[in-house]
């Protein structure tokens, strides 16, 4: 079943994922649900991830991806659940890419999905808990054809 997504580019950023690349990534990610959800998809660039994160995490740097879950208001009846909204930054995925010696689209994957994962209610506090999200990543990337982020290079 295929998502509702909502893709936003606010960035100067070049060589990003198309809204295609970004859909099937996320319609990967929720296969396994029969409710259709909505989600939207913000690419950044370093200024808004990094106030963003600052003003909800405390965090004062750019980051790759925050995940905000959206809760509908108990008299709003809708006919999509929305799930979510994910901020991705796009100079810090380009980077980690870089750094890392992943393929940039891989990356991008693995964050779409990472983020998507997040929204479903999965977290990586716990190392139970990062092991489950992790392993989950694993499998939905390895249905795309790409490799473990996880492996050490």
């Amino acid at each position: 079943m295929k998502a509702e997504l909502d893709v936003q580019y606010a960035t100067a950023e070049q060589n990003l994922p198309t809204l295609e690349d970004i859909q099937t990534w996320v319609d990967t990610c929720l296969s396994p649900y029969a409710k259709t959800y909505g989600v939207c998809v913000r690419i950044v660039d370093n200024p808004e991830s990094q106030q963003l994160n600052s003003q909800y995490r405390n965090k004062h740097k750019p980051t790759n991806v925050l995940s905000f879950v959206f809760e509908t208001p108990e008299c709003v009846d809708q006919t999509v659940e929305m799930i979510g909204d994910l901020v991705i930054c796009a100079p810090v995925v380009a980077q980690e890419a870089s750094d890392q010696n992943k393929q940039l689209f891989d990356h991008w994957a693995h964050m779409v999905i990472h983020g998507i994962l997040h929204l479903l209610g999965f977290d990586h506090i716990e190392a139970a808990d990062a092991e489950e999200m992790e392993r989950l990543e694993r499998e939905l990337l390895a249905k795309l054809q790409i490799t473990d982020p996880y492996l050490q290079t």
